[in-house]
């Protein structure tokens, strides 16, 4: 098998009759459903003029139809390139200049605005009924064909989030999602049984490849929720068995005095990433639930990288070992350095730029991740922060999660971020952003809780701010916030 259709294929093809989604409401689609409604979005696409190879641009709400397109799309031997349903016009236009697609999907409410932008796609339709250009009211009769491709060609383009420059488009093959997908599906014994709590948005890699394929492997159901609600998420846990989240929705199930381990009595396992888990937050968690939060680390150009596991010992702050097959290193030889990663999950390069992606590896294939972290004498990584967030103050390096850590322990501090501006005297200066739980702390509290700290690491300028800047996903848009706050020492 080398479309990894095939590989979620025959993980179902007996099992139809089983419930895949299941929405708030109550209605469910089958995995027959959802995969007879993926035949006729597959031809459909195929009858449009979109041939093997082609990228296929979608920008559509979460629904049951998107997940139909998405495996129709693999179906076909398209390369499937989602974007992030916030992207206002202009920001689509790159994308769709850059990915050059033989087809784009959006909302049917967002047609109209993005007219300008789409005159030169070759076919445009909406994802929705009685519109002009509706995928679904010109859907082909069933067709079941799956187009053969090779382990190595393309299955999707994931842009990054282009913090410090224009977004890149990472590659993915079929053999890089079948191979991350077959190795967390039995790292986190999944089942036939599991019943998923999906709250992610799926234009991402977390709630589109990570949540969708483990499942899809094991037939088993996903309760489908739009977006997170803390209230349907508390109505809907004891129906569950996991939960993958970002660190957010963990700080807001707390934010709850009365959520506990009533709430999630049927929970065999709670799973965060894509943005960094606070040693409060693991602790607070474990200790309100009983439940170790299991956090993992990936990224776009590599799927799953390290999981801490399902059975042994969870330890706040680290983001675990590799997964098999992945070879993990730090890149300086040293104690803290940019981790650099190798295996069959990792990206074939970035859509259209050489410069780019011979600049991503090393000359003995690594992948340099711009992440700085360290490994213990056991193998698990620990991260410290983005090598493009490492500040340095005259001529001494201070990574951020340090000091951050610091601040988010102080009593009265709800969030925090550290970042490095341009200094007069010292190159860089520490700025610290806080969030306050109620009011801005005095600065002698903070002076105390940052009294472990040497001294040349300690924030010179603290500002209060009523929310972090954060993009979907919940990471920290710090590159912004550097931009906002370039004068400070001036």
């Amino acid at each position: 098998m080398t479309n990894f259709f095939e590989t979620l294929h025959s993980a179902f093809a007996d099992r139809t009759d089983k419930t895949f989604l299941r929405l708030p409401n109550g209605t469910t689609y089958s995995y027959g459903d959802i995969d007879a409604l993926s035949a006729r979005i597959s031809a459909s696409l195929s009858k449009a003029g979109a041939k093997p190879g082609d990228r296929i641009v979608v920008q559509v709400e979460k629904s049951p139809e998107n997940v139909a397109l998405y495996l129709g799309a693999m179906r076909a031997g398209l390369t499937y390139v989602p974007l992030n349903t916030g992207y206002t016009a202009d920001e689509v236009d790159y994308f769709l200049n850059d990915a050059d697609p033989a087809i784009f999907v959006c909302a049917p409410d967002r047609q109209k605005t993005l007219s300008a932008v789409t005159q030169n796609i070759p076919r445009v339709f909406t994802l929705g009924t009685d519109h002009d250009g509706s995928l679904i009211d010109a859907l082909e009769p069933e067709n079941f064909h799956i187009e053969a491709r090779g382990p190595d060609d393309l299955a999707a383009i994931l842009y990054t989030s282009g913090t410090t420059g224009r977004s890149k488009g990472a590659m993915l093959t079929h053999d890089n999602l079948r191979s991350n997908a077959k190795a967390l599906n039995e790292l986190w014994g999944f089942s036939g049984d599991d019943v998923l709590l999906h709250a992610l948005p799926i234009f991402h890699i977390h709630g589109l490849f990570v949540a969708l394929h483990t499942v899809m492997l094991s037939a088993a159901e996903i309760i489908f929720l739009p977006k997170f609600n803390k209230t349907q998420i508390r109505k809907q846990l004891p129906n569950s068995t996991l939960l993958m989240g970002v660190p957010t929705f963990y700080t807001r199930l707390l934010a709850d005095e009365d959520f506990g381990l009533e709430d999630c009595k049927t929970i065999r396992l709670f799973i965060s990433g894509s943005a960094p888990l606070t040693k409060e937050t693991f602790e607070s968690f474990e200790k309100r639930t009983g439940h170790k939060i299991l956090e993992r680390y990936g990224m776009s150009e590599a799927g799953m990288i390290t999981s801490n596991p399902l059975k042994g010992d969870r330890i706040a702050g680290t983001v675990g070992f590799p997964l098999p097959g992945i070879s993990v290193r730090v890149a300086s030889g040293e104690d803290i350095g940019e981790i650099e990663v190798k295996g069959p999950n990792i990206c074939a390069g970035y859509w259209r730029k050489e410069d780019k992606t011979a600049e991503a590896f090393t000359d003995d294939g690594y992948f340099k991740t711009g992440d700085v972290g360290h490994i213990d004498k056991e193998g698990r990584l620990s991260l410290v922060g983005r090598e493009k967030d490492l500040i340095i103050v005259g001529g001494l390096n201070i990574y951020p999660i340090e000091i951050e850590q610091c601040l988010d322990a102080i009593p009265g501090i709800a969030d925090s971020a550290v970042i490095g501006v341009p200094h007069p005297d010292m190159g860089e200066g520490v700025v610290a952003v806080l969030v306050a739980e109620t009011a801005p702390l005095a600065q002698s509290v903070i002076d105390a809780g940052l009294s472990s700290l040497a001294d040349f690491k300690r924030p010179r300028k603290f500002i209060w701010v009523d929310a972090l800047p954060r993009n979907t996903m919940g990471k920290v848009q710090k590159q912004a916030m550097r931009e906002q706050y370039r004068s400070v020492f001036s």
